[in-house]
C-alpha cells in the first residue's frame, strides 16, 4: 500500500494527544506501514514540519530529547521516502490549491502530492481532510 502520509498523523504516535477517532485511524496507518510492501510518501519539508514540533516540544518541555531521538529513530526505520518534486510544484499546482482551499502552504503540499501521484491522504488535520474531499482525494484506509 502507498499513500501520502501528513506529518499530523506520525506526530500523533510520538504526542497521543488526539482524540479516540483520531488515535485509532493513527495506530492503522503504523500497522500498515509495517506491511512488506508499504510506502509513505511525504513533501520533502515533511523533515522540517516534525523537526520543528520536536524542537518546540523539547522547548516547552513537553518532550525530552531522548524521547524525540526514539521517535526519529522510529521514523527512519519505516518506509516513508520524500517526493523530489514539492519544490518544483511549491509555486504552481501547491500554491493553486492553498489559494483555491484555504489551506497553508505545508498543507497544500500534501494535496498536491496525493493529486499528482493519485494516492490516498492519511491526514488528521480536518481543513487538509475536508479539502482533499472536495479535491476528490482518497482518504487512506487501512487494509
Amino acid at each position: 500500500m502507498k499513500f501520502v502520509l501528513d506529518a499530523s498523523v506520525a506526530l500523533s504516535w510520538l504526542l497521543g494527544d488526539a482524540k479516540a477517532a483520531d488515535r485509532k485511524l493513527a495506530q492503522s496507518v503504523l500497522d500498515a506501514l509495517k506491511h512488506p510492501a508499504a510506502l509513505a510518501v511525504v513533501p520533502v519539508t515533511w523533515g522540517l514540519e516534525v523537526a520543528n514540533v520536536l524542537a518546540r516540544g523539547e522547548a516547552k518541555a513537553v518532550l525530552t530529547e531522548a524521547q524525540s531521538e526514539a521517535f526519529l529513530e522510529m521514523l527512519a526505520a519505516a518506509p516513508i521516502e520524500a517526493d523530489d518534486a514539492t519544490y518544483s510544484q511549491s509555486l504552481a499546482d501547491t500554491l493553486h490549491l492553498a489559494r483555491r482551499y484555504r489551506l497553508s502552504a505545508y498543507d497544500a503540499s500534501y494535496l498536491e502530492l496525493a493529486l499528482r501521484a493519485g494516492l490516498p491522504l492519511a491526514t488528521l488535520d480536518e481543513a487538509l481532510a475536508g479539502a482533499a474531499r472536495k479535491a476528490g482525494v482518497r482518504p487512506f484506509r487501512a487494509g
